[in-house]
């Protein structure tokens, strides 16, 4: 935004002095320099004319915050702030008056919207599910024949925020397209808010990925240590997954040890718990391997409550 100055000295010399007259005089004849010389009575004349171009800053900005264009497109001199005036009495000398940059609603919310976001990883996974703010009734209404779902998350995010993070987690099991993956978004939302991280990770394409980083030692390590440490992981549509040995046993396995009785994990899925364990124990390469699909579900199971998600398939909808 340029300031007054800059706007009369682009100007021709007569119209200069014409156009420097009629933005002063709109200046002083608006509501909100009133309200400042009202509040502040013993700011002069001499100190008005002195400062015009931090009372021109002052009255456009307001006037661009009341007809706000958003946030990508704000023409204040810092963006998402406006200016606010004060004064202060200097014995012997004009009044001085002071300008303060002050953060818009918007600009505040924008920040309080990329921490949240900043806190929550999503592997394959749309972030705009995390992103979006619903309350509790929001979510209700979306589906009332999930209504007990709904409110299971909502008694959980409740007690997480009063009692701190808690050791167990949530199975959320139901047919296709009922929500669960909204659901869980919604959680990861509400307690990132409080401070806490958290990811989320879509197992099918997730397990595609892991065997590309056989050739990034280092990447896979770090992925795997993100998984283990987040205060709040969910495995997005587990049982869904091309299952391998090494899958099961060195990367979900792994990560489930060390979170079990430590921070909570999360998941959905189409199976039941209790289908899953049938899932774990069979592999292309090994075939049947009852023993392994008992180990990893003796790290999830007691450490879950399942939660039944009905409701009509909302896909393409």
């Amino acid at each position: 935004m340029e300031s007054l100055s800059q706007i009369l000295k682009s100007l021709p010399d007569s119209e200069w002095r014409r156009n420097a007259e009629l933005k002063i005089q709109g200046v002083l004849a608006d509501p909100l320099i009133h309200k400042f010389r009202q509040k502040y009575p013993f700011v002069d004349d001499y100190a008005v004319k002195i400062n015009m171009n931090k009372l021109y800053q002052h009255v456009t900005e307001y006037k661009t915050c009341s007809n706000c264009p958003g946030l990508d497109r704000c023409p204040n001199d810092m963006t998402g702030h406006y200016t606010m005036l004060s004064a202060e009495q200097v014995e012997s000398q004009a009044a001085f008056i002071h300008e303060e940059k002050v953060a818009c609603k918007k600009f505040i919310a924008k920040g309080q919207q990329d921490a949240i976001s900043s806190r929550i990883r999503t592997f394959h996974v749309d972030p705009r599910m995390i992103s979006r703010s619903f309350s509790f009734g929001d979510i209700l209404e979306t589906d009332l024949d999930r209504a007990k779902a709904v409110m299971q998350i909502n008694d959980y995010v409740n007690l997480t925020i009063e009692q701190g993070l808690q050791t167990r987690g949530l199975y959320l099991s139901g047919s296709f397209g009922t929500g669960k993956t909204f659901l869980m978004g919604y959680m990861l939302h509400q307690l990132a808010k409080e401070g806490m991280t958290g990811a989320i990770v879509y197992m099918p394409d997730f397990a595609e990925d892991l065997k590309g980083m056989f050739q990034e030692p280092y990447k896979l390590k770090e992925t795997i240590d993100l998984l283990k440490e987040t205060d709040l992981l969910v495995f997005d549509d587990i049982g869904a997954e091309n299952l391998n040995p090494w899958l099961r046993d060195h990367v979900i396995g792994a990560i489930v040890n060390h979170r079990m009785n430590r921070k909570p994990t999360f998941f959905t899925s189409n199976y039941a718990l209790s289908d899953l364990e049938k899932h774990f124990s069979f592999t292309n390469k090994d075939g049947d391997e009852e023993y392994k699909g008992q180990r990893i579900m003796d790290r999830i199971r007691p450490f879950v409550d399942v939660v039944v998600v009905t409701g009509t398939n909302k896909r393409g909808r």
